[in-house]
């Protein structure tokens, strides 16, 4: 590191479980992050303020004015640009030492594949269940860690999935790809503002643990948020043994 990166991350350095050794694990670390909205936004401001070296953002949208409530990581000149460019450029302006790679790009197959290998860490701020199969699968097959965060209305939710240890769970063992599960979005439910801030902060707080090697992750845990009353449930999350996911080994 150098001067400038000393003063930059200081706070960070002197927390004793980061320090200098922690801090340069993040700016050697890539994360693939989809999504560039409510969720999105927060992990990929913290992220890059964080000084995670590099940042893969993957979002096929445009900003719309109705994304302006949550979606803090836009401004209203960013209207009708890509999600992705936009968002870039707001990283830049907090913290030009990252790299950040803006992919406009609806990312599946063996595309989605190929970035999964070459990321460090995989976080899902996506707004579907088929994205999420899609990213759960590709994170199971190439064993990379997956912090996975949704909200909507008042509810949220936040959990790690890392195949790591043999004892995770995948995001199929908790949500079955073809089970009753059904797409709610904030289009037409609503979803509160803050409550999406608070769940991807938590997402790139889980994430920033894992690069650094520090402290108890989420792993096997389901965090549940209620907005309106401010409580916090947490459930223990088993392996499904019968997984068509992550009961099959794993690519080495």
């Amino acid at each position: 590191m150098n001067d400038d990166q000393l003063l930059r991350y200081s706070r960070h350095i002197l927390l004793p479980q980061i320090g200098i050794e922690g801090q340069q694990k993040l700016l050697e670390s890539h994360a693939l992050l989809i999504g560039a909205g409510g969720l999105g936004s927060p992990i990929a401001l913290y992220l890059a303020a964080a000084g995670v070296g590099r940042i893969t953002i993957c979002d096929h949208d445009e900003v719309d004015l109705t994304n302006l409530q949550r979606q803090i990581v836009h401004r209203t000149e960013s209207i009708g640009r890509k999600k992705v460019d936009s968002a870039r450029q707001t990283l830049a302006a907090i913290n030009p030492g990252v790299d950040v790679v803006a992919l406009p790009e609806r990312i599946e197959g063996g595309r989605l594949e190929e970035l999964v290998a070459a990321a460090d860490i995989v976080l899902d701020g996506s707004d579907n269940f088929a994205t999420r199969h899609a990213v759960n699968r590709a994170c199971v097959r190439l064993r990379k860690p997956l912090v996975s965060g949704a909200g909507v209305r008042f509810d949220g939710q936040i959990a790690v999935f890392d195949m790591r240890s043999p004892q995770s769970p995948c995001y199929h063992c908790l949500f079955p790809e073809h089970g009753e599960n059904e797409d709610v979005r904030c289009a037409i439910m609503g979803v509160f503002a803050p409550l999406v801030g608070i769940i991807g902060a938590m997402q790139a707080a889980e994430a920033l643990k894992l690069l650094a090697a520090i402290g108890t992750p989420l792993t096997g845990r389901l965090l549940l948020l209620d907005a309106l009353t401010m409580e916090w449930r947490s459930m223990r999350l088993a392996k499904d043994p019968a997984c068509p996911v992550c009961s099959i080994p794993a690519a080495r």
